[in-house]
Parts: C-alpha cells; structure tokens; sequence
C-alpha cells in the first residue's frame, strides 16, 4: 500500500473540504434547531455538489459517477464527515451501488437518474423484528401472476420520505435449509398499497430522518426485481462493505472535529496559572485521542485500499469497528476537557457526542463487526 496520497487524491480532498466549510458548515446550526433541512436549501446544495463534481462520486464514470477507487472516496467521506449527516448524505448524495445491478429499463429509470441527482432512492432492510437478523425479515413477496404482492413493514429507513423509490429486500421463499431465500426490489415510493410513514425522534444526526414503510398488498411487476429471485444477498453483498466503510470514514472526520477542538481548548485555556494542555491528566487525554484516531484512519485506508483488489470483509469490519469506537471516545474526551461548557449547544461538541452513538448500532453493531472478525480468524484453522 502506498502511504502517500496523490495529486488526485490530494485534489479530491481538498475540494470536499472547501466545499463542506463554504457550504454546509453555515447550515449546522438552522439543523441542529429545527431538526429539517428544507427541501429547497437542499435543491441548492444539491445542484452545487453537482457542479462542484462531487455528487455520485463513487459510482462508475461509464454510468455518469465520479469514478472515485474505494480508497480516494473513503478520502472523500472523511472530509464531507466534518459536518452532520443530514447535510452531507443529502446534498452531497452517494447512491447505493445496489443499483449498479440495475439491467435493461431500469438503468433508465433507476440507476441513471439517481447518479444525475435527478431521484433520490432509500435502502429497505431493517425490521421491527429483524435487526441484524436479515434472514428473520417477515416483510414478503409473493408472485401473482406476473407480478409480485408485497406484504409486511421495515422501519428506521433513512431519508425515506426524501426518496423517490426503495430498494426493498423481502422474503420469497425457503431454501432446502428452510432459511428464507431474499430477493431485491425497486418500488416508487407513490406505488399503490405503499405508505411512508414518519418514524422515531434519534437524538443522533438531526435532520436526517428515518421512517416506517408499511406494504399493504403492495403490487409491483415482475420487472422490479433486482437482480436474480432468491439471490438478495449476492445483490446486497456489492453495498453492505463499502457502507461500512463509509460509516468508518466520516466518523474519522468528525473525530478530527473533535480532537481539533479539544487540542486548542487546551492549549488556550489557563486555571492555576497555566494553560490545561500541560496538565498530565489532559496531555494524556490528547495523547490517547490522537492515537485512536491515526490507528482508525491506517485501519480504514487499508480495508479501502484491500477492498479494490478483493475480499476484504474482515478488515472492512475492523475498521468499522474500531472508527466508531474511537469517536465516541473521543467525543467524550474532547467534552471532559472542556469541562460543563462542552455540554453546552453552543459548542459542536454535544452533536457530536450524540451523533457517535448510532454509528455503532446501524450498518452492522459493533458485535457483528466482532463477529465477522472472529469467524475470520477462526475460519483458517477450521473452526
């Protein structure tokens, strides 16, 4: 792996970086308050993150997308990481790359328009009953004729009522195991037997919401499957690695928020005649904030990098893993050495501490990142 970043890279980086402080970073606060992002403000970002070339940028050039390598994007996602979520993951859109399964009518109505910014889609897993379990879903398919009637509702679906389609995944059947057989699905969100109903009040990532899709005899044709029936999970293995990925990435950038933070409070901040910084118990504070941070950044660049040449599922979950981890470290560091004025709206710190909580439920708990590692080590000597 090459640990210097080049010319395109260094270009990528800094262009996301101006274009978050120049026009997402003003917004924080009227989110923070408000708890929305108003959908004109996010035509306007939208069609600047457009302009700006930073809109699709990890989806294929022959498809319209940036064409960023896994590694120059996870780059990319740290810098956007800097600000809130619903700012960057609705202005500065990264479609699922589910949708790079799309064939035939449905490039045309899906994937190209999403990557062009011209619909925006949902991804559709998670079940009141089915968390991580993924073969528990109940939400089901069944063929009618040459059409398939959906029965069943998923909750917590980000942005779901920005969306103008889902990509639903439901049971279709059993295999000889008696394991549910997942087959994927594309759904406009105004589809008859469909209804996008709000979800619950997160104390992480204002603005960005999630929702309930409740399918009610919902009836799409044969032609809105993703992919092959009963093939789900070959479809979803393309999008569930570099998501995670890209969970660990932005949470680098807002524990580089953080850390900045706490580093300059200590610095500036005088008790007892002299600045906190050169206090032991903080100096260590900063000193241990700084290598958990360096040690997500090198464990994410390598899962990036590692997952452009093949299979690279355990280092994909280490670096999950262990980047949400360190943030929620750190955010609280950064707070502990701010003392009570941490807690306090005025200062990023208190969003960033409760954003970091949910980085280690969604895109796989961290429990299942320790799974994934585990089985990988155990795998090799048969167990």
């Amino acid at each position: 792996m090459h640990l210097e970043w080049s010319d395109e890279q260094r270009a990528v980086m800094e262009t996301t970086r101006a274009f978050v402080h120049r026009e997402l970073v003003p917004h924080e606060d009227e989110v923070e308050r408000t708890g929305r992002l108003e959908p004109d403000l996010v035509r306007r970002l939208r069609g600047r993150a457009i302009r700006a070339g930073l809109y699709a940028a990890n989806m294929p050039e022959d498809v319209g997308g940036g064409g960023l390598d896994t590694l120059t994007w996870m780059l990319m996602e740290r810098e956007l990481g800097h600000t809130g979520y619903a700012l960057q993951m609705l202005a500065v859109a990264r479609p699922s790359r589910i949708l790079l399964a799309c064939e035939g009518p449905q490039r045309e109505a899906y994937l190209l328009p999403a990557v062009a910014g011209e619909r925006v889609e949902c991804l559709a897993m998670t079940e009141p009953e089915a968390g991580s379990d993924l073969r528990g879903m109940r939400t089901r398919a069944v063929r009618d004729g040459a059409d398939w009637v959906i029965t069943g509702t998923k909750h917590f679906i980000s942005h779901a009522d920005e969306a103008d389609f889902v990509i639903l995944f439901a049971a279709t059947g059993e295999d000889r195991a008696g394991r549910a057989e997942i087959t994927s699905f594309l759904v406009d969100t105004d589809a008859a037997g469909l209804a996008v109903r709000p979800g619950y009040r997160s104390v992480s990532h204002r603005g960005y919401t999630n929702s309930v899709l409740a399918f009610d005899g919902c009836r799409v044709p044969g032609a809105a499957v993703l992919g092959e029936v009963g093939r789900g999970f070959d479809v979803a293995t393309t999008w569930l690695g570099t998501t995670r990925l890209q969970v660990a990435a932005s949470c680098l950038g807002r524990a580089r928020r953080a850390l900045d933070l706490a580093v300059r409070h200590a610095a500036t901040r005088s008790q007892f005649g002299r600045t906190i910084g050169r206090n032991q118990g903080v100096s260590f504070k900063l000193a241990d904030m700084q290598v958990a941070l360096e040690s997500a950044c090198w464990l994410t660049w390598r899962a990036a990098w590692l997952a452009d040449l093949g299979d690279a599922d355990a280092e994909i979950a280490m670096a999950k893993l262990h980047a949400t981890e360190a943030l929620a470290m750190i955010a609280d560091e950064a707070i502990q050495i701010h003392g009570g004025m941490g807690l306090m709206d005025e200062l990023v710190l208190e969003r960033i501490w409760r954003d970091a909580r949910v980085e280690r439920i969604w895109d796989g708990t961290s429990e299942i990142q320790r799974h994934i590692v585990s089985r990988a080590l155990l795998r090799a000597h048969g167990g």
